[in-house]
């Protein structure tokens, strides 16, 4: 559902005149994994297409060289056409804003797919996915232990700790961690997608920042805790935890993936 995009894959690569982490081109070459996002809507006609193609990047079916962290946000702009998307959310869509202003373009879309903050492309491009994941610079993913607690039925609380592994300037950045769940399956009965079972994996449920660094030391240990709202049929055994550092320019330095553990 794109029908206004000016903004073709190879042009909206964008850099910061600053750098805000700091870290060598060798490091950068055997560095952690890619951050992959799709901003995407159950009530849009061409979003099922990049679900699919995410999940299967997610999988692992396409075998590349370079791990990748996959994360599904599910914006809320099209509820009104007739399907309220059940995971979308008004967060998602000022996260897709921040990166519309940020790579410059003229209008939002669904689906599109951003790559380390710093590329986009439709999110049912396969060949400029694909060619995007390869290209990203890519860091060090941090070494965060993590301890959960259920202090209610309702509430997981995650805290963690380790070291950034990458330099970070004054320019600072945000520690953030996304909860996501996969094995998705919703019947449409209404909307673009009427009569259709769509199936959605890595889809955020919640999405929060730990903490805000600036001026630390690759191996300086941070620590911090949030704590996520549960929703109804919560199941562990479906979900993940994802941390990425991003700069004030939305530009990802890092990211880990974190198993829940199956009893939490």
């Amino acid at each position: 559902m794109a029908p206004r995009l000016f903004a073709c894959f190879g042009s909206s690569l964008r850099r910061e005149k600053h750098a805000t982490v700091d870290v060598s081109i060798e490091e950068q070459r055997r560095g952690g994994a890619v951050l992959v996002e799709l901003f995407s809507s159950q009530g849009c006609a061409t979003s099922p297409e990049a679900e699919m193609l995410i999940s299967r990047l997610g999988r692992g079916d396409f075998e590349l060289e370079v791990p990748v962290i996959v994360l599904a946000h599910h914006v809320d702009y099209w509820d009104y056409v007739g399907w309220k998307d059940p995971f979308g959310s008004s967060q998602s869509t000022v996260r897709q804003k921040a990166y519309v202003e940020a790579l410059r373009l003229d209008t939002m879309f669904t689906p599109q797919v951003v790559v380390q903050g710093r590329a986009q492309c439709m999110g049912t491009d396969q060949e400029g996915l694909l060619s995007a994941i390869t290209s990203a610079p890519r860091f060090p993913a941090p070494t965060f232990q993590a301890t959960f607690q259920r202090p209610s039925p309702d509430t997981l609380q995650v805290s963690l700790s380790g070291a950034l592994r990458s330099k970070v300037d004054g320019g600072g950045v945000n520690v953030m961690v996304a909860l996501y769940e996969s094995g998705l399956v919703t019947d449409i009965s209404k909307g673009e997608n009427k009569d259709r079972v769509l199936s959605n994996d890595f889809v955020v449920r919640r999405l929060d920042k730990l903490c805000s660094v600036k001026d630390v030391s690759a191996k300086k240990t941070v620590s911090g805790t949030v704590s996520f709202p549960l929703w109804e049929g919560f199941n562990g055994s479906k979900c993940g935890i994802a941390v990425f550092l991003q700069n004030s320019g939305h530009q990802i330095f890092g990211s880990q993936n974190i198993s829940l553990p199956h009893n939490v």
